[in-house]
């Protein structure tokens, strides 16, 4: 896909994506970077995928409680129809989101928007998850959070599933995952 250069004085946009395990701080990163953007006052509008009932059907909800008023959308082409006038578009759980996404985002930073993407990296079984790979291949900036492994206190880059559902996508917490270590992650049900 190619994507034509900014020219003149037109605002440059900016993809940014925030990726890691389970209870890392994504989306506490993803409110804490919008409600900064709000406070500059840009126009700012906040996508999930509608899958993601956790919490709250309209709110971007963090593990801690904090949250952010969004727009819950079935698909990532949807953005481009309400992102009409905004300067900042936030986007929770992307690796949820379809194959599109990646090319949704590119058509938002050429027209000058900062797109910022959180989500999970890897899958419960350490795989590439969604369009994730495909974003971070593609961002301006980077930012991968780790959580603290329950098992031994180190780093931890893991979402490990407590439960024996086999299903890709499980919604869940503290119910059905913890974070881990990469060793720890390895041992299994043996840590």
């Amino acid at each position: 896909m190619f994507i034509e250069p900014l020219t003149g004085k037109e605002r440059k946009g900016w993809i940014e994506v925030v990726c890691g395990s389970m209870f890392s701080g994504k989306t506490e990163e993803l409110i804490r970077r919008l409600k900064r953007a709000h406070i500059a006052n840009k126009k700012v509008e906040i996508f999930k995928p509608t899958v993601d009932i956790r919490y709250s059907e309209v709110n971007v909800v963090s593990h801690d409680s904090n949250s952010i008023r969004s727009t819950p959308i079935e698909h990532s082409e949807n953005i481009m129809l309400l992102a009409d006038g905004i300067e900042v578009v936030g986007i929770d759980e992307a690796q949820f989101m379809d194959s599109e996404l990646p090319v949704v985002c590119e058509k938002l930073a050429k027209r000058g928007i900062r797109v910022i993407a959180a989500g999970l990296d890897m899958d419960f079984e350490g795989r590439p998850f969604g369009p994730i790979p495909h974003l971070l291949s593609i961002a301006d900036y980077i930012t991968k959070v780790h959580a603290i492994c329950v098992k031994c206190g180190d780093i931890a880059h893991f979402s490990y599933r407590t439960s024996d559902e086999k299903s890709r996508i499980l919604l869940g917490e503290k119910n059905a995952y913890e974070p881990r270590c990469r060793s720890c992650y390895y041992k299994g049900p043996e840590a």
